[in-house]
């Protein structure tokens, strides 16, 4: 890739998991990666293990529930990088105890859209300004099936009986999220989308998940790459369009 063509990308919670994997892909396809996580040692070694690999990488700390670190980082990439191209909201938990809507306990639903909505949004507004100095921005957050509203009320959905009010219900926000901001930055180029990575094995569902991290990965890689002909305020995975 020609240095005029590499891009400046952060991904949030990348120290391990997905977040991990989309920028080893991101970063071997040529662009320059901020690997963004709030645990400084666990930045640091991800950092490592990615520039040993050859990957043009720098930690930076991003912690979504600390508005200073937020405003921190903003102005650390603004004097060393100048801009972000790409920006990936992956960051999520999934909370033990989640449940149903009509049991599950609230301080579990408020900590999961703590960090998969309003961690999002705040992160997003923070770093908003250094996207809109790109030529070509991209948004991709990464949501999940789990927070489509049509594939939940389907009752023979694969995946039907994982009600999980607080994690599922974040993601649908996250989705929203994702068509207002779309429907915002119309007129400036910035494309932003929502991916359903698909089921994963990571730590989020105790390795669980049929899908390697490699093919988790595959669809957000893509879709913070593409053209200006790509689409903007879609929810997509590998499989292609996604139902809300």
């Amino acid at each position: 890739m020609n240095t005029a063509d590499r891009r400046i990308a952060l991904i949030t919670g990348a120290n391990k998991g997905i977040g991990l994997e989309v920028a080893r892909q991101l970063g071997k396809a040529g662009h320059h990666i901020l690997l963004g996580a709030r645990d400084e040692a666990r930045g640091r070694a991800a950092e490592k293990t990615l520039r040993d690999e050859g990957i043009a990488v720098r930690y930076v700390t991003v912690d979504l529930g600390d508005s200073a670190s937020l405003l921190a980082v903003a102005a650390d990439i603004e004097a060393n990088e100048g801009r972000i191209d790409i920006l990936v909201n992956n960051a999520g938990v999934a909370i033990q105890g989640d449940g149903l809507p009509g049991s599950t306990d609230l301080d579990i639903v408020r900590r999961t859209f703590e960090t998969n909505f309003f961690g999002a949004v705040a992160v997003t507004q923070a770093l908003l300004p250094l996207v809109k100095k790109s030529s070509a921005g991209r948004i991709v957050n990464v949501s999940s099936g789990l927070g489509s509203i049509a594939l939940n009320a389907d009752p023979n959905w694969d995946y039907a009986a994982v009600k999980l009010i607080g994690y599922n219900g974040s993601k649908a926000a996250l989705n929203m999220f994702t068509v207002l901001l779309a429907a915002e930055l119309k007129d400036t180029g910035i494309k932003v989308n929502a991916v359903n990575p698909g089921y994963t094995a990571t730590d989020l569902n105790g390795n669980s998940g049929h899908q390697s991290i490699e093919e988790g990965a595959a669809e957000t890689v893509r879709m913070a790459q593409i053209g200006n002909d790509g689409p903007t305020g879609a929810f997509t995975s590998t499989e292609g369009v996604e139902p809300w």
